[in-house]
């Protein structure tokens, strides 16, 4: 080898050594170093949505509202215009009286209430009870309404979303509406009375359906439990 080019050779290996041990001296110090702490979510608001739908059964949502007070937890009413129709058929209730239930409600066609929004934080939505036509705005993403867009804001944030659906029977569209929202993360719960504690009175089993619903975000309404009483 030429004496120029051994040098060559030789300037190009120090050269090499001393990047190495830049590199690892940076990479040792990277790791001593204490970096920005960590971002600690802020906790969730115990607050929760609740979504209450035209179709028949609007006694769920009311209790919903009345057992979610109970519990402490804050609630965001939004009411469609077909439930006002039906809170006249099925209750003695005003529409004021209802609102009166929740600590904060909206118009549904307020599209630009913080409902809307991403950045409301919250449990979830609980929509009770759910019709198919609010399934239906909901499975296929187009929302034409406050509460619709409240489940679809819920769903793309990865929050949970239950649907009490009211109907029957079923045919095959309102099944596939349900497997794509639950596809999408939501929970299709049907309101299903539990006989096995025994109602002894209708709203006894519009409770025990309801506070099955509320235990899906974490919530005990006190509920009766299989088994659990004999504990």
């Amino acid at each position: 080898m030429r004496p120029n080019r051994a040098r060559l050779v030789r300037r190009f290996c120090r050269h090499a050594a001393l990047e190495t041990g830049f590199f690892e001296e940076r990479q040792a110090y990277m790791n001593s170093t204490p970096h920005s702490p960590a971002v600690i979510p802020a906790p969730v608001p115990a607050r929760l949505i609740v979504g209450i739908s035209g179709a028949s059964g609007i006694v769920y949502g009311i209790t919903a509202l009345q057992l979610l007070r109970r519990l402490g937890i804050e609630s965001h009413l939004v009411a469609s215009k077909s439930a006002i129709v039906t809170l006249g058929h099925e209750t003695d209730l005003k529409y004021a009286e209802l609102c009166a239930l929740a600590d904060r409600h909206y118009q549904n066609s307020d599209i630009g209430a913080a409902l809307a929004s991403g950045s409301f934080r919250s449990l979830g939505m609980l929509v009770a009870p759910c019709s198919i036509r609010t399934l239906g705005e909901i499975s296929s993403g187009v929302t034409a309404s406050l509460l619709s867009r409240a489940a679809d804001v819920v769903l793309k944030e990865r929050r949970r979303l239950v649907l009490m659906v009211r109907e029957t029977p079923l045919h095959a569209g309102h099944l596939q509406a349900m497997l794509n929202v639950t596809q999408m993360g939501a929970v299709v719960m049907p309101p299903v009375p539990a006989f096995y504690a025994r109602p002894a009175s209708l709203q006894d089993m519009v409770e025990q359906s309801v506070g099955r619903a509320l235990d899906l975000f974490g919530l005990d309404s006190g509920p009766h439990r299989w088994g659990e009483q004999t504990l």
